[in-house]
């Protein structure tokens, strides 16, 4: 009898423990888009990081960073993995959502498909808006140019690159909003001459049609453009300080993994953008790509995130600029990693 009471508190304890776990056990909805720049959280889930954490991680795709932030508004996604141009106008409607890492800067591009891309053969910059003009004159038409939609970060940069880089007649090209993968069909299809582009999309569409050329990359179109950010709720904020921390840290020891260890990374990323769907190949090409350039320090986008914003000021995405040392929580991010 002795022994079955012993057994029994053991088995008590045992319970009461799992209990304690689960309780500790916080929740977090992570809502994404399907681009490189979100590696991060998946490589810490695929490495077990959350779970040791004790950070019961959910995730949801969605097709840009428009399309997030209307879930976050609808409080049903706790962190937002995706651009930071649309965080701006998520604040500018009065959203509560705080930046507590970077992931990636100078993620965007512009491929262009064959019916394009020899216009712009051998031209530098200051040459490129001619590029445009002559396609027009040759086809009668401006070159359609596919990208997200307005107020995303690849919307934002293809309009500054045309406008402010080159300098091109609105004469010469017209813009196609799209999501993220339709943008991608509509390059290989050639249903738009070219389009903003990231990987593993740009990887994607080489090994498809070797012919579809990057004619700008994220340096030429934005220097040191806030590409993909790691930003939660306040409301998340405030009921869990320590597990935002938690996902700082994870940000950053799953940054230094990727760059170290490109190949034990390819089998954690196939969840991100359908389980089979892309080969390890490509996968291994778009970590590898010049595009794709991993950060974790948010006071790496702070000054180009102030240029961002007078930018979309300039187009009319935003009615005013505000400072934005209130949509980054750099306080928060350093007592994480110090």
């Amino acid at each position: 009898m002795l022994r079955i009471i012993r057994w029994a508190a053991v088995a008590a304890s045992i319970l009461a423990a799992g209990t304690v776990q689960a309780q500790q056990n916080i929740k977090v909805r992570i809502g994404y888009i399907p681009v490189m720049g979100a590696a991060q959280v998946f490589v810490a889930q695929g490495e077990g990081w959350f779970k040791q954490q004790g950070l019961d991680v959910t995730f949801t795709k969605f097709e840009s960073g428009p399309n997030l932030i209307q879930a976050v508004a609808s409080g049903t996604i706790d962190v937002y993995n995706a651009g930071f141009a649309p965080l701006l106008v998520a604040r500018s409607k009065g959203q509560d959502v705080r930046v507590i890492a970077a992931t990636v800067v100078e993620e965007l591009g512009i491929a262009a498909a064959p019916q394009l891309a020899p216009f712009f053969e051998g031209k530098s910059v200051k040459d490129k808006a001619a590029a445009l003009k002559a396609f027009r004159e040759k086809h009668g038409r401006p070159a359609k140019f596919a990208t997200q939609p307005t107020g995303s970060g690849p919307h934002t940069s293809l309009v500054y690159w045309l406008q402010e880089v080159i300098k091109a007649d609105k004469a010469d090209y017209e813009i196609v909003e799209l999501g993220i993968d339709a943008t991608q069909r509509a390059i290989l299809t050639g249903a738009v001459e070219a389009g903003s582009i990231r990987e593993p999309a740009l990887a994607i569409v080489r090994k498809q049609n070797p012919k579809i050329v990057l004619i700008a990359d994220g340096a030429e179109i934005f220097p040191n453009f806030p590409g993909v950010v790691l930003a939660v709720t306040g409301d998340f904020a405030t009921k869990n300080p320590e597990a935002v921390k938690k996902l700082i840290r994870l940000t950053v020891r799953a940054t230094e993994f990727l760059e170290n260890n490109p190949q034990k990374s390819v089998p954690h990323l196939g969840e991100a953008f359908g389980k089979g769907l892309l080969s390890d190949e490509i996968l291994l090409a778009s970590l590898k790509s010049p595009q794709t350039r991993f950060v974790a320090d948010p006071n790496r986008i702070t000054k180009s995130a102030v240029a961002l914003q007078d930018f979309q000021v300039k187009i009319g995405v935003l009615k005013k600029a505000d400072p934005v040392d209130g949509l980054f929580a750099l306080d928060v991010y350093r007592a994480a990693v110090d």
